[in-house]
């Protein structure tokens, strides 16, 4: 549990953080008709009398986001609900035609479930429902207020926890785990920049012994980093604000949005009630019935899951738990570095090659970017590992290769020849470069000599260099070492 000393009082505090997160499901349409879910299209193109609540339109159940939200349900181990029901959720604003939201109240799809983070800590969550999403309202056009309502409609999942998360650290690694599953089966892209997942923070402190506080939302935060800040300077606020003996500038049941270029919470509308919204079952949409047989279906189809992965990866392939983190936490990379290993035989030759050069590779070209999109096949990289551990091709010949595999999208056979870059394996050659490494260095030599390996390796480094890359390192290592004993 994370305590926080106040700097004023000395009195200590207990953070409280529940988080809401809600994720755009990747759906070909939207929730309730058949309007294209797509981003970027020119604003109100995708719009029909049902996601514009023109009267008399009638809602249809999309059945593709109801799979995508109980595989949600299923990867988070959480209870499903044999039946649940669909609330109108009433409220007014600009960017909701219908004058409410179509969302789950009372009896949500699915409750329970949760996310392990890798201290072992168990974050449980109270609920996952499914919503449609609102329009875009945007303010920053001048005097006007704009509204998109393309949005309007695309189907969400609302996921809640408990209050289990202490701090800014923990926050930031459950969203980044669940963003994971939440891609590994398909139900999302999770593309912040698009708003496909977007979340809100409940926080309040305490002191120790006492009930909970009065509890502030932060809305609509669209980076981690910018949770980690809101909620680092939140907790600092309200301390601040609880230790004032003017009881008005104590906290209030309030939405706060985060000012990212003052890295400030300020107020944005008093917090609403559940009664507010005044919610009632939705008369047009039929209760949701899901079957032991559909979700037994759904749970036999889903991927070994990024938990599993990495936990597997450091045993099966003794793995270092950074690589595992690394491999695992796409499932496109886990998939390519599965394929790549099958074919090397070598696992942690093949993960330094995926985690130090290829995605290095792909982040520059963007973050949209898939290893696919290099044009180097897993099963080529394999072939490329094979060549260096036959000797054939050096570490530092096989970054050029893999460079060029990358520009041309020639397998790493034929490029060695092309460029000239076969490893020399002739003894008479290794030794004429180590010769010349050896000349003018009788304090390396004695060094050597004393058992001190970083002179060995910067005459190795010489003869690489002498060699443009070619030369065998070990059986430099090799020849260097007999020469050194031998030296008069």
């Amino acid at each position: 549990m994370t305590r926080v000393i106040s700097k004023q009082s000395g009195q200590t505090w207990f953070p409280v953080i529940g988080l809401e997160v809600h994720c755009q499901l990747r759906t070909r349409t939207k929730l309730f008709c058949g309007c294209a879910n797509e981003f970027g299209a020119e604003p109100n193109t995708q719009v029909c009398p049902v996601c514009s609540g023109q009267p008399g339109a009638l809602p249809v159940m999309n059945s593709r986001a109801l799979e995508l939200a109980l595989r949600a349900a299923v990867a988070l181990d959480c209870d499903v609900a044999p039946w649940s029901k669909f609330d109108r959720k009433n409220y007014f604003y600009c960017d909701l035609p219908k004058g409410y939201q179509i969302s789950q109240f009372d009896r949500p799809y699915c409750t329970g479930g949760g996310i392990e983070l890798a201290s072992g800590k168990r974050i449980a969550l109270t609920r996952i429902h499914l919503e449609d999403d609102a329009g875009k309202a945007i303010h920053d056009r001048g005097p006007d207020t704009l509204v998109d309502l393309n949005r309007a409609g695309i189907p969400l999942i609302e996921s809640v926890t408990e209050p289990d998360l202490t701090n800014a650290d923990e926050a930031f690694e459950y969203l980044t785990r669940l963003k994971e599953i939440f891609q590994y089966i398909g139900a999302s892209d999770c593309d912040m920049e698009k708003g496909s997942l977007r979340c809100d923070v409940n926080i309040s402190v305490r002191l120790e012994g006492e009930e909970l506080r009065t509890k502030v939302e932060l809305k609509n935060l669209n980076s981690f980093r910018n949770v980690k800040a809101a909620i680092d300077y939140e907790i600092q606020r309200q301390i601040e604000a609880w230790e004032n003996p003017d009881e008005t500038a104590h906290p209030v049941q309030e939405t706060r949005l985060y000012d990212t270029n003052r890295g400030v919470t300020r107020t944005m509308r008093a917090k609403e009630d559940a009664h507010d919204y005044r919610y009632f079952p939705d008369p047009d949409l039929p209760e949701l019935h899901v079957s032991a047989e559909q979700l037994e279906r759904i749970r036999r189809e889903l991927p070994e899951l990024p938990a599993a992965r990495r936990a597997r990866y450091a045993e099966q392939f003794e793995l270092s738990e950074y690589d595992a983190s690394v491999l695992a936490s796409e499932r496109e990379v886990a998939d390519y570095f599965e394929l790549a290993v099958r074919g090397s035989g070598r696992a942690k030759e093949t993960a330094n090659w995926i985690t130090n050069e290829l995605l290095s590779a792909r982040n520059e070209r963007g973050p949209e970017t898939k290893l696919e999109e290099l044009g180097v096949s897993a099963e080529a990289l394999a072939e490329m590992i094979e060549l260096i551990a036959a000797g054939t091709l050096s570490k530092s010949a096989g970054r050029k290769v893999l460079a060029a595999m990358i520009e041309t999208g020639k397998r790493a056979g034929v490029l060695v020849v092309e460029l000239g870059l076969e490893q020399v394996q002739d003894t008479g050659q290794l030794e004429e470069w180590c010769r010349a490494a050896l000349v003018g260095q009788d304090k390396a030599i004695a060094d050597i000599r004393d058992g001190q390996q970083k002179a060995i390796g910067a005459l190795i480094g010489q003869v690489m260099k002498a060699s443009a890359g070619k030369a065998d390192p070990a059986k430099a290592r090799e020849i260097l070492l007999r020469f050194v004993q031998e030296h008069g």
